[in-house]
């Protein structure tokens, strides 16, 4: 089947002031846009459990952002940064954060044209010794290239990237990360390090309001999706059909897919990558319904929910995937999507409400925006353009209700 997305139907003028390069004093006080069904309205996001279905689910992407950009120099002085994407060598995560001594990481590597050859580094101290974490390319990519980082020091490369790291704030932002980006840019409840982006709709929420809407009858339920850099490409193809997804892997529990079957048509998917990380789950249980396997080691493919039928909904993935996961004694599932939802038809099977802040122009977070709201995305926009909203990893949130 042919594709085609005009691109060009979802660009806005975002001028720069309207994006927020430094987060508020207070996570609730950001803004609330609250569309429902057509209606739009605003609050404050402290008040957003008053404009969900009672008894809601509230599901959370508990990565947690690591420090991912390393600044190193050569022996010559020259400065190179090195920003950590993904670990290759082990690929798993927790393996990658846990290992001693050496590890290989596909990087974004700046300033790459001082670094023809040879080993950078940079110095640290630990238990009262200095040692040096030392880099090499083993393997040049058109974009990513594949980094091999080796130490000396009795310490994981997780508790390298703590001391050395500085943590990736978007590059919208034009700005150093400052300390307060420290705490700011990651999420209250984020558990498992793996992201160079936040799952930024979260970033609203306090131990506070959470235990306030528990106290009022709404319960949480978290996956994992560590959110790749490809969250920051714009899409450049013209047609957006042509753009290729990154790849990102997520973790879901079995507590977790049973509430979810609990809960069936009141869940609500806050941020984008909870939206995508539920949505995938589709893809893993019609495997299993058609070929007896959901084939985890293949990633989802970008147009792959496309082709299951309408009909294949919440309850009957769920009951899938739990009555796999019951027979072979699995307590929770990890696997990888490239998933694109767009207006092109997608038909949304688990998520029934999205939380999520404003996205970029030209971006497939927009068009995931449409393809659950429809054109009323331009309303949308339009409206928190005209009434002050702060924009994109920073800015104020939404929350989006279509019956």
């Amino acid at each position: 089947m042919e594709r085609h997305i005009d691109i060009n139907d979802f660009n806005y003028n975002l001028p720069d002031e309207r994006i927020a390069k430094f987060p508020l004093a207070e996570r609730t006080s950001s803004k609330l846009l609250i569309y429902d069904n057509g209606n739009i309205s605003e609050s404050h996001f402290r008040n957003v459990a008053e404009y969900l279905p009672e008894g809601a689910m509230l599901v959370f992407n508990n990565t947690r952002v690591v420090r991912a950009r390393i600044v190193m120099h050569k022996a010559s002085g020259a400065r190179i940064e090195v920003f950590c994407l993904e670990p290759h060598n082990p690929a798993d995560y927790e393996r990658a954060f846990a290992i001693k001594g050496e590890s290989e990481w596909s990087c974004i590597v700046g300033n790459l044209k001082k670094w023809k050859e040879g080993e950078i580094g940079i110095d640290f101290e630990h238990n009262g010794e200095q040692h040096t974490l030392r880099a090499e390319i083993v393997e040049r990519g058109t974009r990513e290239h594949i980094i091999r980082f080796h130490w000396s020091a009795d310490c994981s490369f997780g508790q390298l990237l703590e001391t050395l790291g500085r943590i990736p704030i978007p590059p919208y932002l034009n700005r150093e990360s400052e300390d307060i980006d420290n705490t700011r840019y990651q999420t209250v409840y984020a558990r498992f390090e793996g992201s160079v982006a936040a799952p930024t709709a979260g970033l609203h929420f306090t131990p506070e309001l959470i235990a306030s809407m528990r106290d009022n009858g709404f319960s949480f339920e978290e996956v994992t999706l560590h959110v790749g850099a490809g969250t920051f490409l714009p899409v450049k193809d013209e047609d957006a059909a042509q753009h290729n997804m990154h790849t990102e892997h997520f973790v879901i529990t079995r507590p977790t897919l049973e509430n979810i079957l609990k809960n069936a048509g009141r869940i609500v998917a806050v941020g984008t990558t909870s939206v995508r990380t539920m949505e995938s789950l589709a893809a893993l249980a019609w495997r299993i319904k058609t070929s007896g396997n959901p084939n985890i080691e293949r990633v989802v493919g970008q147009w792959e929910l496309y082709d299951i039928p309408a009909e294949f909904g919440c309850v009957e993935i769920a009951e899938t995937l739990l009555d796999y996961m019951r027979s072979n004694n699995l307590e929770q599932l990890k696997a990888a999507t490239q998933i694109m939802i767009t207006p092109l038809g997608y038909r949304f099977r688990i998520v029934n409400y999205i939380i999520t802040n404003f996205h970029q122009p030209k971006s497939t977070l927009l068009l995931l925006v449409s393809a659950y709201v429809g054109d009323n995305w331009k309303r949308i926009y339009d409206y928190a353009l005209s009434h002050d909203f702060r924009f994109l990893s920073y800015g104020d949130s939404s929350l989006l209700k279509v019956y």
